[in-house]
């Protein structure tokens, strides 16, 4: 087979250029498909990652933990006692990078002007700069310096329905543990910026305020946390409800299903368009590659009346359509490279920003290669570009010597 192999492929090197501008055509046409499949997929997975980000890092983390009726009623009712025994163990193991307890409830803010409907966060400021962004993107003023902090942080936009500044104060109205009206007022002391929803829903204060404010003593409502990777949070999970049944402990992918539902959509839209590219790649690779085989009949049955096998004739010819291929292939992935490395700072969706934040993903994209899928979408298109030129090989292996020679 190897001596085979070193007869026929010098062959079939020189045969690709014998005519060199179908040749060229040919390349063109696998290579700027296949460049299209590459940056669509980086592009995809850019957005994907970057819809993911976001809403892990906003408030969602990678898991959660609530009392089991708190996710159907979020009120002081469902809370639940800080992490202890197996619970906190596992908390504070490697398998878990950080988590951060928090109160957080329903409730009404009123300020001079306007009554608006939010969620109250009582949070410790220390846990959350490691699991969330928030802290760290304030537009005024500053974040709470700690978990007594009698302060609020509010949402930029919601300070600006509320027609409210840093230094006024506001009144804040909730349920407490009796299930009576309790009010605070509090300072604003921070404006934060997020998406536009995160903006008006959320405000944030010091949970020991948050606990005070609602009477609940040390009890939490929930407990928010990030794995050491990806493939470890399912095992995590598992072991996190072992050690704690009576508690609702939820991944991501419960949690905020339309970031799930994006990276799941986007990896199969993906294939749905490396089907379409390859369809009209084949359409050109089997045109190309049959007005090869009528052009050479006589050449193909010259050389099996000089005694090649018709199964070496295929072998040819399948030979140079997977070295035509290949060149294509080879192509599409450096002009994918480049067009990928064009980006370093990466993409700035400018005015579709905003209808970026609908699914959850950031104003500015970050793609990267990928190489393992570049190798799979390469390997899948090379693969299926030598499968289509078969036909024609079928054909010229097929042509009859004294036909051929008739006909020349």
């Amino acid at each position: 087979m190897i001596g085979r192999l070193r007869l026929l492929l010098p062959l079939a090197w020189r045969n690709l250029w014998r005519n060199p501008r179908r040749t060229v055509i040919t390349v063109l046409v696998v290579s700027v498909g296949l460049w299209s499949i590459l940056v669509f997929a980086v592009l995809l997975s850019a957005w994907s990652d970057s819809s993911r980000d976001t809403t892990l890092k906003l408030m969602t983390g990678e898991g959660q933990i609530h009392h089991m009726g708190y996710r159907d009623d979020p009120t002081v009712a469902h809370r639940m006692a800080p992490p202890a025994g197996a619970l906190a163990k596992i908390l504070t193991s490697p398998a878990v990078t950080d988590f951060a307890p928090r109160v957080r409830i329903s409730a009404i803010v009123q300020s001079e002007y306007k009554t608006l409907p939010m969620t109250l966060a009582g949070v410790v400021p220390t846990d959350e700069r490691r699991l969330s962004v928030i802290p760290t993107d304030i537009a005024v003023g500053h974040y709470l310096d700690g978990p007594r902090d009698t302060g609020i942080v509010l949402g930029r936009n919601l300070a600006k329905r509320l027609k409210t500044r840093v230094g006024k104060r506001v009144v804040v109205m909730a349920q407490d543990k009796d299930g009576k009206l309790a009010e605070r007022a509090f300072r604003v002391v921070g404006l934060f910026t997020a998406n536009q929803q995160t903006e008006d829903e959320f405000a944030f204060t010091g949970i020991e305020t948050a606990q005070a404010f609602t009477g609940i003593g040390q009890d939490i409502s929930e407990i928010v946390f990030d794995a050491a990777s990806d493939e470890t949070l399912p095992g995590l999970l598992s072991d996190l409800r072992k050690a704690a049944p009576g508690l609702d402990i939820q991944s991501w992918k419960t949690l905020a299903p339309m970031a799930y539902a994006v990276s799941t959509f986007f990896n199969e839209f993906v294939m749905m368009w490396l089907w379409v590219m390859f369809a009209l790649m084949a359409i050109g690779i089997v045109n190309t590659q049959l007005m090869a085989v009528f052009e050479r009949t006589r050449e193909f049955g010259l050389l099996q009346a000089l005694g090649m096998r018709p199964r070496l004739v295929l072998f040819d010819v399948a030979l140079e359509s997977g070295l035509l291929i290949g060149i294509g292939v080879l192509f599409g992935i450096v002009l994918a490279v480049i067009s990928v490395h064009a980006f370093p700072e990466g993409i700035d969706l400018g005015f579709l920003g905003r209808g970026a934040e609908l699914v959850g993903a950031g104003r500015i994209l970050y793609p990267r290669v990928n190489a393992l899928d570049f190798v799979l979408y390469s390997t899948i298109v090379w693969g299926l570009g030598v499968i289509a030129a078969l036909w024609p090989a079928r054909r010229a292996s097929k042509v009859s010597p004294v036909e051929a020679m008739r006909r020349g």
